[in-house]
């Protein structure tokens, strides 16, 4: 199972909104098929490990070990249910079962009334980590929620407006290194979300860049569409939704524009906005307000909290957060802190 687990990593860049399954299958002690979840639209797990054997007689002897339950339903693809019943799979070892309505122990009845032996929780704990972008969408309804910000020495996430030059670009706290790694992670979740004030002083590009991947939705907030239309988010080059109080909405290649209450719930709005849109995982990376909308509303999972080495002594304040510090390290001489719930 640990196996399996570390090859459904592998599709943390394009199996979602599907969840990046792994699978293994063993006859006498060794394996002989291996799948992680494709592209979106492609094969699941269990579908590339069957095809990845070479004779297929031997799965009659076999066993198969899967992170989350099988499907039993038609979606874009066939139920893997139903394949592994085809090849008389005779024992399935299922890390726990899928929470999706669709599936939801159906999976599980299916392979046991076609005959196989049927094992579910085993790694149950460390196979819930694994899906939590999945089963956060299934459970909680709303995408699972990544912080992202960058401090000073002093607990600043920006200068002085005085001190940054006019034209709207990034002010970098960080090195080379820790952003690359930002761009890593961008390319491994669906969604980024900014605000309008990040959007002004930066003119940001929101895309991956120096990391191989695709680039996430951008997700903008912009209460009174004030953004001006030859601003990066308005280039069509990605997925853009902007969540706006405005009625006023213009046409736009690549954009789609959704309606929400600035108010006490903004957070929640906005994670029922993408929740409706499919997106089962969101960077946030700022600015302060926002950031602080989502600590405050109590909608957030995880916090990656870089901390560069200079000092400003005044500008825009770090968010205020509590939660618990699961990992610390140095990336050259910048600081990073994870921390959870």
């Amino acid at each position: 199972m640990l196996r399996a687990i570390e090859l459904g990593k592998k599709a943390i860049s394009f199996a979602a909104p599907n969840p990046m399954v792994g699978c293994v299958i063993v006859h006498n002690d060794r394996i002989i098929g291996e799948g992680f979840t494709s592209a979106y639209g492609g094969p699941h797990a269990e579908v590339n490990a069957i095809n990845s054997v070479n004779d297929k007689s031997i799965l009659e002897k076999a066993t198969l070990y899967v992170t989350l339950e099988p499907c039993s339903h038609f979606g874009k693809t066939p139920p893997c249910a139903n394949l592994i019943a085809k090849h008389k799979i005779p024992k399935v070892v299922i890390g726990l079962v899928d929470p999706n309505t669709k599936v939801s122990g159906a999976g599980i009845k299916k392979l046991r009334d076609s005959g196989s032996v049927v094992v579910v929780g085993v790694l149950e704990d460390e196979c819930r980590e694994h899906h939590k972008r999945f089963l956060t969408f299934q459970e909680k309804k709303r995408p699972y929620v990544i912080l992202k910000w960058a401090e000073s020495q002093d607990g600043f996430i920006a200068p002085d407006k005085i001190k940054r030059d006019e034209a709207p670009q990034p002010y970098w706290i960080t090195n080379s290194i820790s952003r690359q790694l930002v761009h890593k992670w961008r390319s491994e979740e669906m969604a980024i979300l900014v605000g309008t004030n990040t959007v002004f002083a930066d003119n940001p590009k929101l895309n991956v860049r120096s990391w191989k991947g695709r680039s996430s939705i951008r997700v903008v907030l912009d209460r009174e569409l004030k953004i001006p239309i030859e601003f990066f988010i308005y280039d069509g080059s990605v997925k853009t939704i902007v969540v706006t109080e405005s009625k006023s909405h213009f046409s736009k290649e690549n954009t789609i524009f959704e309606f929400a209450e600035f108010g006490a719930n903004l957070a929640a709005s906005i994670c029922e906005i993408l929740y409706k849109h499919n997106i089962n995982s969101l960077l946030v990376e700022g600015g302060q307000q926002t950031l602080q909308t989502f600590i405050n509303e109590d909608i957030w999972d995880e916090a990656y909290i870089f901390k560069g080495e200079n000092s400003f002594e005044a500008g825009i304040a770090a968010p205020t957060v509590s939660g618990c510090i699961v990992a610390k390290q140095k990336i050259l001489e910048d600081g990073l802190t994870l921390l959870t719930k």
